[in-house]
């Protein structure tokens, strides 16, 4: 088993990041609050330029290493559009993108982009999706709105499972953010005449965010190998990375927060807006006990497959 993505990935991902930086960095995401209906122009050319819309996750190795990686990249600015979403969109229907939803009060994050919706529940139920515009502002809402759903079929398992895995990208590139903003606020402000990164309590506080942000990241490459495997344990392991992503969002934008102090809320922290656009992603389509719930559900009685299962390891093998 190799979950390492390969070079190829990893370089897209960096070139990902320079090319999102180009366009405007921090400043899309800012711009897009001020502007929702334009929120797409500064972003989808890019993303067409990066050859986004040219990778086929679901039926090509190097392009779901690529996917995942792309989505990093997206997270890690913040970017103001759902480019999970639209990686994940199921080839045998009509649609844009696909997002994970649950029957009982249907939300996303889609506002103001007049793109075709399908959706899926982790029970494989699909839909067409059409986004209802309530009239909060981005500046609260985070772009979130009700959706309208229509039954289409029940052959979504393995749109979930892939769906729910390029999400968790997305949040893992928030977090690598999230701790690059707050090391380098501790090295730059001084409290009694030396760097906060010189406190031993401020040292721990990074190291526990950075190991929680660590996990993830090897959670996030094996669901990703999962959903190369295919197979019905992919879904319980995109569950298990996204519970494992959400508690690590938690430890870690609490010590970012608690070390960038009062001026980490304000407009003018980067990691303000990083934080609060992160609400969609951990909170929909369920928050954390929401997510460990279906996980619970999913498993029953027989518990993850791990990293040591020969049989399955045969299995992908025979497949490639």
């Amino acid at each position: 088993m190799n979950i390492e993505l390969s070079k190829e990935a990893a370089d897209y991902g960096r070139e990902a990041i320079r090319a999102f930086e180009t366009a405007g960095g921090d400043r899309l995401l800012a711009d897009a609050e001020t502007g929702p209906a334009r929120r797409a122009d500064a972003v989808a050319p890019v993303l067409a330029e990066l050859g986004a819309w040219e990778l086929d996750p679901r039926r090509d190795e190097d392009d779901l290493e690529a996917a995942g990686a792309l989505c990093r990249s997206a997270g890690y600015w913040g970017l103001p559009y759902p480019v999970a979403e639209r990686l994940a969109r199921p080839v045998d229907l009509d649609v844009d993108g696909l997002l994970v939803v649950t029957e009982s009060g249907p939300r996303a994050a889609v506002a103001d982009l007049g793109l075709r919706w399908a959706a899926v529940t982790t029970e494989g139920t699909r839909f067409t999706a059409r986004p209802l515009p309530d009239g909060v502002p981005p500046r609260t809402s985070a772009f979130v709105v009700p959706l309208e759903l229509t039954v289409v079929d029940e052959a979504g398992g393995a749109d979930a499972a892939l769906a729910l895995t390029l999400g968790c990208w997305t949040l893992l590139g928030m977090l690598d953010r999230a701790i690059e903003l707050t090391r380098a606020h501790v090295l730059l402000r001084t409290q009694f005449g030396q760097p906060l990164a010189k406190f031993q309590s401020v040292q721990f506080q990074l190291a526990d965010a950075e190991v929680e942000r660590n996990g993830v990241d090897v959670l996030a490459k094996y669901a990703l190998w999962s959903v190369r495997c295919g197979g019905a344990e992919a879904l319980a392991d995109a569950l298990a990375a996204r519970t494992a992503a959400l508690d690590a969002a938690e430890i870690v934008f609490r010590v970012a927060h608690q070390l960038h102090g009062a001026v980490g809320f304000c407009d003018e922290s980067t990691l303000s807006w990083l934080s609060r656009y992160s609400l969609p992603l951990r909170r929909l389509p369920w928050a954390s006990s929401g997510t460990r719930d279906r996980l619970t559900r999913q498993l029953g009685t027989r518990g993850l497959s791990g990293l040591f299962d020969t049989d399955r390891d045969a299995a992908a093998a025979s497949r490639q």
